[in-house]
């Protein structure tokens, strides 16, 4: 929100890189007692995860790199429901380790607690 071509209604092509999302901590029993719910589209389909099982999948190694259900969860709840959510979310990449494949952008590290 801090460039002058910043526009609400338009996806400007930023990405985001989070590294180092294996050592995430969540604070009292968060881990077994929060619960994602998903649905399979099908009669019955309704699954549970908690916060636990979600950090076990970011493990699998048949995702695609930079996907990690847990964070793209909680993260794609903050964004609006439309289209323009759908485009920002591709933009996240969430990697376990502190190496990641996208070193030829030259990604700026941004302090969060300095922007106001």
């Amino acid at each position: 929100k801090n460039k002058p071509s910043y526009s609400p209604n338009i996806e400007c092509g930023d990405n985001v890189i989070i590294i180092n999302a294996d050592k995430v901590r969540l604070t009292g029993k968060k881990w077994t007692d929060r619960e994602y719910l998903s649905y399979t589209g099908y009669p019955g389909g309704q699954r549970v995860a908690t916060t636990e099982i979600m950090m076990k999948k970011s493990l699998n190694k048949h995702l695609k790199p930079g996907y990690h259900p847990l964070f793209i969860k909680v993260v794609k709840g903050m964004l609006p429901k439309n289209r323009l959510g759908r485009a920002i979310i591709e933009n996240m990449h969430v990697y376990n380790g502190p190496n990641h494949p996208h070193e030829a952008q030259n990604p700026v590290v941004i302090d969060i607690n300095k922007i106001k």
